[in-house]
């Protein structure tokens, strides 16, 4: 029996609200957003699952604050009251048995897809370097009006997801999205007061939390999910990540989700060194650094696949401990990892054994949203659901298309 007595304790948030352990499913898209933008029915099956595999926190996929900038195809957006009923629905399915279900919010930036979206906008118009100038064009940048009006929708949105029932919200500050975006003087080249010198950079995503608390109030969790550093030459880094988490500690945050990389350095997905990958815990080096400045509640996410690498987060500093693909095919993991049994992780490399339909299939993202789609439907997951099955799922579902630029995260 695994002694996981620290990751069923408790945990008491600066707002007052009690976590009831530590386990959180982080941010994975869903793609179960209708036409429209709004949750489709089986989202609350989906959520329900995980409320009832015992997760202390579960954070939704990112939901867009702006109808006219997505990320992923079947993205949720809220701007408004409009979808409130459908929101409520995902909100009582996955707040049972005392999970909290916290909603992230996120605008993609310049990583919006050219097929989904006529216009992509960002702090500079910098585009991205060859490997992705095909799915991504040059984004327009913004103005300084503009820029206020997202601040807005961040806290409209946040307001809506209290009034639906949503336990708390997370902005998403990584993986080089719009907050990450500000933050990277890589990204980030303007020459007004919101770019660079790391204060002016770090305006965005100050001024993005207190709107969402502004409009939630002091008793709800704000969370925020940032960046160790982006993993790129002339990018964010270790240092000023720590000094952006010293300022929403004080600011009154009240947890940050530790993860790293963007799209084109994509360390959250595994693209690490091998010593890195190997091991439980991408970014437990930068917890235990962290710790020696801050006294924030962090939670870090990557590559935890038994009870043993958990606990060893726990033990290092970390007050949470996330997880994302693996409860894609074992939704009950947090109960199997709490009741002290040997459980490991499924999650494994895929491959239809062809690398160039690998890469087209983009099979770390389709193959778990194809386990997603199960769950939505009432169905239990498939973890045998081979490579090649699991494409002609995805063509069939979603078409061709769902096969372009794609992340899960």
């Amino acid at each position: 029996m695994n002694d996981v007595s620290c990751l069923a304790e408790p945990l008491t948030l600066p707002c007052g609200a009690v976590v009831k352990n530590r386990i959180l499913k982080s941010a994975m898209s869903e793609v179960l957003g209708t036409p429209s933008h709004a949750p489709q029915p089986g989202m609350a099956n989906v959520y329900r699952t995980w409320a009832q595999g015992g997760l202390g926190v579960a954070v939704t996929g990112n939901v867009m604050i702006d109808r006219r900038a997505l990320g992923e195809p079947g993205n949720v957006v809220i701007e408004d009251e409009r979808d409130l009923a459908a929101l409520q629905d995902w909100a009582s399915a996955g707040t049972e048995g005392g999970c909290q279900l916290w909603m992230q919010l996120n605008h993609p930036g310049k990583q919006a897809p050219k097929f989904l979206n006529t216009e992509t906008v960002a702090p500079s118009a910098i585009g991205f370097g060859k490997a992705l100038s095909t799915a991504f064009g040059v984004p327009r940048e913004l103005t300084e009006t503009e820029i206020e009006a997202l601040i807005v929708r961040y806290g409209t949105a946040a307001s809506v997801a209290k009034k639906a029932g949503f336990s708390g919200v997370q902005i998403h500050g990584a993986h080089g999205y719009l907050v990450s975006q500000f933050l990277s003087p890589r990204h980030n080249q303007r020459q007004d007061g919101w770019g660079g010198s790391l204060d002016n950079r770090a305006r965005f995503v100050r001024e993005v939390y207190r709107s969402i608390r502004d409009a939630v109030g002091p008793n709800m969790p704000v969370s925020i999910k940032m960046n160790s550093a982006d993993f790129q030459k002339g990018g964010f880094d270790e240092d000023d990540s720590m000094t952006v988490m010293t300022w929403l500690e004080e600011a009154g945050i009240d947890l940050i989700e530790v993860s790293g990389g963007t799209y084109e350095a994509p360390a959250m997905a595994g693209m690490v060194k091998r010593s890195t990958s190997e091991r439980e815990g991408y970014f437990l080096d930068f917890v235990g650094k962290a710790k020696e400045r801050l006294s924030v509640l962090l939670c870090i996410t990557g590559g935890f696949r038994t009870p043993a690498g958990m606990v060893q987060a726990r033990q290092e500093g970390a007050e949470m401990v996330g997880l994302a693909r693996t409860l894609c095919i074992q939704p009950g993991f947090p109960n199997q990892v709490l009741a002290g049994e040997d459980v490991v992780s499924g999650v494994k490399r895929l491959s239809t054994g062809v690398k160039a339909v690998d890469r087209i299939a983009t099979l770390e993202v389709t193959w778990y949203e194809n386990q997603l789609a199960r769950m939505a439907s009432g169905k239990a997951p498939n973890p045998r659901m081979g490579a090649w099955s699991s494409f002609a799922t995805t063509a069939a579902r979603m078409g061709l298309q769902s096969f372009r630029m794609r992340r899960a995260k």
